[in-house]
């Protein structure tokens, strides 16, 4: 990732937000990974740090500790280790101890529950292996305390053994020529002493000569010996010698225990490895903590959308001064890429520059960021900045001339994924010139597809950015009745200098005041003015624009709804006629029958001319019938605009939307088998007849348009037998009660409810009129008035 200039760091201060997440580390490794913390531009391994610290920043706000404590760099010690037949010390071992006593904790940490709660933090301990018994090797040699235990082998639980005996013995003999040199008065008041790593008497050098034994020590004035009792030699001897004894035995057991270790250093330092990562995560997390950092939406493009957003630093000084710190929204639509932001001095323009930038190198480092969860933020390859004084006299440049080289920079690297922050645009040399100059820049960068966001107070880049496609207008708002800035930021409208009420403000006379503004003229005052009003108009117009295309789009979805609607409903109407003409043909069968009993009747009479004449009046109406159903048949299933769209759209094929030719859902074929098909309907699957479908458009969800109300739930997760259709249209209602009850139907609902509401009773004429046209119906009612009364209509099939 590319940085201009070298010291932006500094210049956006992100060096800051660094040094507070080092004093959250709790080792110095830690300390060292955070300093040198890379940029990512890659959007996965972004999302990915992210979660990890949101996870453990949740394990804080639910007091779940994480077993996470100070350690120490073990790169020495395991250096020393690895080379053969080295014994490592006891502070070393104390340290390899820490570290394992930690990452063992941390296993024990992901217990099932913790594995779903934290799943990110887990997949950071999931492809490593934790040996127990490196821990449970060190267990039995060194303490809690990290002293060595006693009992770490035999011979040295022998040898302490003795030399405790040894001490008691010695501390019997001591107390007994105590009693015998007090009561003598060869004693001093401190009575006794350590010399030499031995028990001695502190005698007065006039009595010295009258006690046995040996001088190890005088004070400074030489007024007294440090004498050890010839009693006592012996004993301390024996204690001397135990002692070796036993640091000869600690050695033998470091050194096996080195052996044991020996072969676990890679391990050891894929445990250090892993433990720096989480020390990394655990300052991130806080320091995410105290700033309220969220986790914002990521796309795989440059993009800048910040909702809410706030500076980290000026947002943790305001907290500790119990101040409210001012939110900004910052979010470019379309094609605009570029910010030109203007207002009042000390109005907040370079902070919320600096913000964008620092909140970019924050999430770009894995950091969570004070901002909305709803901002959508982008991924840049290169962030240039171009803030404060650069003036070098060691390179012999002025503060103009070394902009001119951070402008000259930019443009040789700038691309389509770069991010430029420049503050005072033009600023440092004549404004006429300079303010050219800078026009001439922007436009450069724009070309270049930047994304970007410069202060200013030049006319021309707010009348430039007005003009151009790509590039907004921005400003910081003025409260003009106070005269004091409100640091709330406003895109697509340029902001005032308002240089000379501030300079009213400060105490300058009116009399330069006057001179000022006559010298000023009224066209450069004007000019502010009159952008501040095209830039109005144009966000009205646009605004309009954008409401009518709205509505054009609603007004298509209604148009083909309507005409969907009317050729269901002339369907039904044919079909309904059809299924009357179908009844009176079942009829004509049924006194066919009884034709046939009239027959055999008149035979038994002998009255065959009767008999002919009966049946060949039955068989014409059976045929005027038939014919009539073969005309319906054929009008609705053969009818022209039918098989125009069936031309149009082709044979049914799986994977198309088909409904019923009688209405209903719409669904997806699964299969097609000759004359039939299987079509998926939500949870139901069925065989229809190709002829009984037709094509349909993919469903239509009517709730995004209307403000309908409903207790259904997804069909994924069952059918609900209640319906709200309250604040629908006439014709919306129709549609979404037939699908209602064709799901009922597939689904064998025996009870259905159907909420209409009681107002002028269309919406109760729609519900009663569609029931009609379903057979499977038994009875539809009102319930009671304290359950809904007319506004309630309950189904029974």
């Amino acid at each position: 990732m590319r940085l201009e200039p070298k010291d932006l760091y500094e210049r956006l201060e992100f060096d800051k937000i660094i040094a507070l997440l080092e004093k959250e580390c709790l080792g110095e490794l830690g300390q060292a990974a955070v300093r040198t913390m890379p940029l990512l531009t890659d959007v996965k391994s972004i999302e990915r740090q992210l979660r990890e610290v949101s996870e453990y920043k949740l394990t804080l706000s639910n007091t779940d500790r994480f077993p996470l404590s100070a350690y120490e760099d073990l790169a020495d010690d395991l250096k020393m280790l690895d080379i053969e037949d080295y014994v490592l010390s006891e502070d070393g071992f104390r340290r390899v101890n820490t570290v394992l006593v930690i990452i063992g904790d941390i296993f024990k940490f992901f217990t099932p529950e913790r594995q779903k709660l934290y799943p990110s933090l887990y997949d950071i301990v999931r492809p490593v292996d934790f040996d127990k018994t490196l821990s449970e090797a060190i267990g039995k040699v060194f303490d809690e305390e990290g002293g060595i235990r006693p009992d770490a082998s035999p011979e040295l639980q022998r040898i302490r053994r003795m030399i405790i005996s040894k001490e008691r013995e010695l501390d019997k003999v001591f107390r007994s020529l105590i009693n015998t040199y007090r009561n003598n008065g060869w004693l001093t008041d401190n009575v006794e002493s350590i010399r030499n790593n031995r028990r001695v008497f502190s005698v007065p050098s006039e009595h010295k000569r009258k006690i046995r034994g040996i001088i190890h020590d005088e004070s400074a004035t030489g007024r007294t010996a440090f004498i050890e009792p010839e009693p006592v030699i012996e004993i301390n001897n024996d204690i001397f010698d135990f002692q070796q004894e036993e640091r000869r035995e600690i050695w033998r057991i470091l050194k096996e225990l080195s052996a044991t270790l020996r072969p676990y250093t890679p391990a050891m330092r894929q445990y250090l490895t892993l433990l720096v990562r989480f020390d990394v995560i655990l300052a991130k997390a806080r320091l995410a903590y105290q700033m309220n950092g969220a986790m914002p939406k990521l796309v795989n493009r440059p993009n800048l959308g910040t909702e809410m957003g706030r500076h980290p630093l000026l947002f943790l000084k305001n907290k500790k001064l119990s101040r409210e710190t001012v939110p900004f929204d910052l979010t470019l639509h379309g094609d605009n890429r570029i910010v030109v932001l203007s207002g009042p001095n000390a109005g907040g323009k370079s902070i919320l520059m600096k913000s964008v930038g620092l909140l970019q190198l924050m999430l770009q480092s894995g950091m969570l960021v004070p901002m909305d969860e709803i901002s959508e933020m982008g991924v840049f390859d290169k962030i240039f900045a171009d803030i404060g004084d650069q003036q070098s006299i060691e390179d012999d440049l002025s503060t103009y001339s070394s902009r001119l080289v951070n402008m000259r920079n930019f443009l040789q690297h700038a691309d389509d994924k770069t991010l430029v922050l420049i503050d005072e645009f033009g600023s440092g040399t004549d404004p006429k010139m300079g303010g050219a100059i800078a026009e001439a820049i922007l436009k450069e960068l724009n070309e270049r597809r930047v994304f970007g966001v410069i202060t200013t107070h030049y006319s021309n880049l707010k009348m430039f950015a007005f003009k151009n496609k790509g590039i907004v207008n921005g400003s910081m708002l003025f409260d003009q009745e106070h005269l004091a800035p409100t640091y709330m930021f406003k895109v697509g409208r340029p902001g005032s200098s308002y240089a000379f009420e501030i300079a009213q403000k400060s105490g300058l006379s009116k009399k330069i005041m006057a001179y000022a503004r006559k010298r000023t003229g009224k066209s450069e005052t004007a000019v502010d003015d009159l952008l501040i009003d095209l830039q109005r108009e144009k966000k009205e117009v646009e605004d309009k624009l954008a409401t009518m295309t709205e509505r054009e789009k609603q007004l298509e979805k209604l148009i083909k709804n309507y005409d969907e609607l009317h050729r269901d409903l002339e369907y039904r109407r044919k079909k309904f006629k059809l299924e009357a003409k179908e009844q009176a043909l079942q009829e004509v069968a049924r006194e066919n029958k009884e034709l046939e009993r009239l027959v055999r009747e008149i035979r038994e009479q002998q009255n065959l001319e009767k008999a002919k004449e009966l049946v060949q009046q039955h068989r014409q109406e059976r045929k005027k019938v038939e014919e009539n159903v073969r005309e319906l048949q054929s009008e609705i299933y053969q009818t022209p605009a039918v098989q125009y769209k069936e031309a149009k759209k082709g044979a049914i094929r799986p994977g198309d939307f088909v409904k019923m030719r009688n209405g209903g859902a719409t669904g997806t074929v699964e299969s097609v088998d000759k004359n039939k098909a299987i079509v998926i309907i939500g949870m139901m699957r069925m065989t229809v007849k190709l002829r009984d479908l037709e094509h349909a458009r993919e469903p239509l969800d009517v709730r995004a348009t209307t403000s309908v109300q409903s207790d259904t739930i997804s069909q994924n997760s069952g059918f609900e037998n209640k319906l709200d259709i309250r604040g629908m249209t006439p014709q919306e209602a129709l549609k979404v009660v037939e699908d209602f009850i064709d799901r009922a139907l597939l689904t064998s609902a025996n009870h259905l409810s159907i909420v209409h509401g009681k107002g002028s009773g269309a919406l109760r004429n729609v519900v009663r009129t569609k029931l009609r046209e379903y057979r499977e119906v038994k009875s539809a009612y009102h319930p009671a008035n304290d359950e809904g009364g007319d506004g309630v209509t309950l189904v029974e099939f």
